[in-house]
């Protein structure tokens, strides 16, 4: 069908649902303003087209690329042959969110859990991928193989591809989808962008909170050296000795560690504001035959978070009593700073690509708390300060080379290296009796013997580094066939560390127990008094854990006849999984079980696609793929999360899961830039993982160990249509409003049935019912979740005022309880209702836009908890501020 005829078609289609708009389309022949491009179709200059359209966001995909074809393929969701969402730059700059991980909350099926995971139709994060222009990224997080997306600023991604449908060219690891993120071009045209911007948190900014002093330089993200290991510790660390082997002074060792800047907290009534600075500008140089262009950007942001939390916990199995019931007042600041440095060339058809990225995340967290615990009338007070220091260097080369005609070759290389290190995380317990007869019953006591209070420390490192390389060989074997062939190859290579101490007193005397912790840790009085550093984690305290990865894959994509479209291929895969402690003592031999998982799979995959009619589409997709554990959850050592207050412990008898994935979806793309699209999914997981919580000794453990089978099913609806406003005149005469939401309904149930059986570390049972219990729904998944964006914009220039909503229903978050059969500890996000204005202007000449954001409108809460009949336990429940933010943005 030629294209002229196509556009008539399409035109007919959009007047038969909205004249308005079809008698806009035709009298509008102008390219998208200049505010709203990219810097590429800036650069590009008008084009004068029979039907005006954006220009696709560009993607990296691995293994070829999605061909466009007149007007019928413009859209990208359309063209693909796999079941795709596409961000572009509009599309993130609609949500005004500051980080990639806020605007893919938007997209459907996808809810973003705690900080930057993205869960894909209810599946957990270790079923997501996440690619960077279609090479895999390695995480800073102890308990995640997945990196957190809100590790990356919105202002260097170019555009986000979700993937929901599997096909080869990806990894196999690929559960719910893959998210693959596509850093900013090289432009065609010179330009500079300077933005700054500052926010309010009716929560936090002018509120009460708290933090310490840490160093002069904390404000950047950068330690000054101030938390350096003394030369006690560097010594005793390198020794490889035990502190409890007698020959380690553990007097010296622990003096100097606590001292004013780390532990003494302040009281600030009146907190600080957020503030960010961005910095992006590009040019293009021509060298001949070959153009030559530079992007660089930079970034900081400081905010601060201040959260007054309710965690509690209950032993009983109807929650009757309470074991422990504390009020936290947490504030943390979180420091971002980022850069990339982008070099691209482009010859004839060719282009070779080399993106370099920076992004370092580091947060002060000081943390206050009071309660009581295991049913008594005593108070405890407890204290921590941190400083947590995440950082991502990634450097890839990308080439496409195109060197003839219908032979196409991609290649790519990356190397990456993740780093997360917590100096001195500092806790301090004191504890008011509240009895008559006690001298100091009235005061805050610390005996530093573990029962009248305690003191402790923590040191804890992580470093990961990732190599990739892959090609990808694309053949037109006929106009209407290409095959593609590829290869992909992945080294991690993990080390990780946490060393745990308490000090320890004999006989602290009354009076210095009343001390304030710098004071109490001082050199002079652990000195006079003996006070010693006792290591409470001599067993394993480091590991080291590496995953090599081989993949091959064939697929061919065929336009059977003019309606059918086949895309068909199988990719086998081979993974050394590899997680062993680490000696760190010399006279210790290694306890811990080690993990070798050595697995290979062949992993089908094919999409068929029905265009019954010019603008509607049928799609059916079938697959397999797999999960993987992830690398501490192998590792039979305690953890704990300061973020969820939980300690972990892993199983080194955890396996692979496979699953089996079936969908069928419709699509009608009735107008242009507007759909509708219904679907249908069903996944079968094989072993899949799950965690459980069980308590030992008082505390709350949460491990993890393989399910028998668990299935999911669902559907998702989607709907994009823009109402033309120009009938109404006057300021309404170039504007139109947009309304875009989805809606997603999963079901999961585990299928656990007596003779089922598991595998758990050192444990008696295998029995995997005394673990799971058949049809609980798998953690972390919502059934219900919903987005809708209402918002008017000027077609002519930058102008939007955008309502988002997004709703996600009640999910577990934690089991309950094992030993007592308690209810799952649950999550209920709920509504949530933002505003998002962009205005742009024109100063000196030059373009600038505001932009005005406010969050939470309502006020909506964070509610973890746990509920049996009447009785309910609040494990981490806080009220979540209003936030409202100013920014602008200059174009030079």
């Amino acid at each position: 069908m030629n294209t002229s005829r196509l556009a008539n078609l399409l035109l007919l289609s959009t007047a038969l649902i909205c004249p308005a708009l079809a008698h806009a389309q035709e009298a509008m022949q102008t390219p998208p303003p200049a505010s709203e491009a990219s810097p590429d179709q800036a650069a590009a200059g008008p084009q004068v087209e029979e039907q005006p359209q954006e220009a696709a966001p560009e993607v990296s995909i691995p293994g070829g690329e999605i061909v466009v074809t007149g007007q019928r393929d413009r859209n990208l969701q359309r063209a693909a042959p796999q079941v795709v969402s596409v961000l572009g730059t509009a599309e993130i700059a609609r949500t005004g969110e500051g980080n990639i991980a806020g605007a893919l909350g938007r997209v459907t099926g996808l809810s973003v859990v705690g900080n930057g995971y993205v869960y894909v139709r209810g599946l957990g994060d270790r079923y997501s991928l996440a690619l960077l222009n279609g090479s895999p990224l390695p995480s800073p997080e102890p308990l995640k193989r997945v990196v957190p997306l809100d590790l990356f600023p919105s202002s260097i991604i170019a555009s986000s591809l979700v993937q929901k449908s599997y096909s080869v060219n990806y990894p196999g690891e690929f559960g719910g989808g893959v998210v693959n993120l596509t850093t900013k071009s090289v432009p065609q045209e010179a330009f500079v962008n300077v933005g700054i911007g500052g926010s309010w948190d009716t929560e936090t900014t002018n509120q009460l909170g708290y933090t310490y002093y840490g160093s002069s330089t904390d404000w950047t993200g950068f330690d000054n050296g101030q938390r350096d290991y003394t030369k006690a510790l560097q010594s005793f660390f390198a020794s490889g000795e035990r502190l409890s082997s007698g020959n380690v002074d553990a007097v010296a060792v622990g003096q100097g560690i606590v001292n004013t800047r780390n532990g003494l907290t302040q009281r600030i009534p009146n907190m600080p504001g957020n503030g960010s600075l961005s910095f992006s500008a590009g040019k293009s140089f021509e060298l001949g035959g070959a153009t030559l262009g530079v992007i660089a950007t930079a970034g900081y942001n400081n905010k601060w978070l201040t959260r007054d939390v309710l965690s509690q916990t209950s032993v009983e199995s109807d929650l009757a009593d309470l074991q422990s019931d504390f009020r936290r007042v947490t504030t943390d600041n979180r420091i971002v700073v980022n850069g990339m440095l982008g070099l691209g060339l482009e010859f004839g058809r060719n282009k070779i690509r080399w993106t370099n990225l920076y992004i370092r995340d580091t947060l002060k967290h000081t943390r206050i708390s009071l309660g009581q615990r295991n049913q008594t009338s005593a108070d405890w007070q407890q204290q921590e300060t941190a400083w947590y220091e995440r950082q991502l260097i990634d450097s890839q080369i990308v080439a496409e080379l195109k060197p003839l005609d219908g032979l196409s070759v991609d290649l790519r290389g990356g190397f990456a290296n993740s780093q997360r290190e917590a100096p001195y995380e500092l806790g301090f317990e004191y504890v008011r009796t509240n009895v008559a007869s006690d001298p100091l019953g009235q005061y805050f006591v610390n005996n530093l013997d573990g029962n009248a209070g305690r003191a402790n420390v923590s040191f804890s490192d992580l470093n990961e580094d990732l190599w990739s390389g892959g090609i990808d060989v694309s053949y037109k074997v006929s106009p209407a066939i290409t095959a593609t062939v590829g290869y992909a190859y992945t080294h991690t290579r993990r080390t990780s560390s946490r060393r745990d101490f308490q000090w320890r007193a004999v006989d602290l005397p009354d009076g210095v127990n009343l001390f304030r912790p710098d004071y109490l840790l001082s050199n002079a009085v652990i000195k006079a008094f003996n006070i010693g550093l006792v290591d409470t984690n001599e067993g394993n305290p480091a590991f080291l854990a590496t995953l090599k990865n081989h993949g091959a894959y064939a697929k061919f994509d065929a336009q059977l006849t003019d309606t059918l479209q086949l895309d068909a291929g199988v990719r086998y895969e081979t993974a050394k999984m590899g997680v062993a402690a680490i000696p760190v003592f010399k006279d210790v031999t290694t306890i811990t079980a080690p993990t070798n998982l050595n697995n290979d799979y062949w992993l089908p995959a094919a999409t068929l696609t029905w265009s019954f009619r010019d603008d509607m589409q049928l799609r059916a997709n079938a697959s397999k793929t797999i999960a993987r554990p992830q690398f501490r959850e192998l590792i039979y050592q305690f953890y704990f999360d300061p973020d969820t207050n939980r300690t972990y412990r892993g199983n080194p008898n955890l396996q692979d899961s496979t699953l089996t994935n079936a969908e069928a979806r419709y699509e009608w793309y009735y107008a242009r830039d507007q759909r509708f699209s219904i679907a249908g999914f069903w996944k079968r997981i094989d072993k899949p993982i799950e965690s459980f919580v069980s308590l030992e000794s008082d505390n709350f453990i949460t491990s993890f160990a393989n399910a028998p089978k668990a299935d999911l099913y669902g559907a998702e609806v989607e709907l994009q249509k823009y109402f033309d406003m120009s009938d109404w005149g006057g300021m309404w005469e170039s504007r139109r409003f947009a309304l875009i939401a989805n809606y997603t309904y999963t079901k999961s149930k585990l299928k656990v049935k007596e003779g089922d059986q598991t595998s758990y570390y050192l444990a008696a049972s295998t029995r995997a019912l005394d673990y799971f219990t058949n049809g609980a729904p798998l953690t972390g998944q919502s059934e219900h979740i919903a987005n809708v964006q209402l918002g008017l914009e000027d077609t002519d220039k930058l102008s939007q005022q955008t309502i988002l909503l997004s709703y996600a229903s009640k999910r577990v978050f934690s089991r309950g309880l094992l030993n007592t059969g308690q209810p799952d500890v649950v999550q209920d996000p709920g509504l949530r209702i933002d505003f998002v204005a962009r205005q742009g202007f024109k100063l000196f000449k030059q373009d600038l836009e505001l932009k005005f954001e406010a969050r939470n409108i309502t006020g909506r809460r964070n509610y973890e908890y746990q509920q049996s009949g009447a009785n309910r336990v609040e494990v981490n429940s806080y009220d979540v501020g209003r936030t409202f933010a100013l920014s602008a943005s200059m174009t030079f």
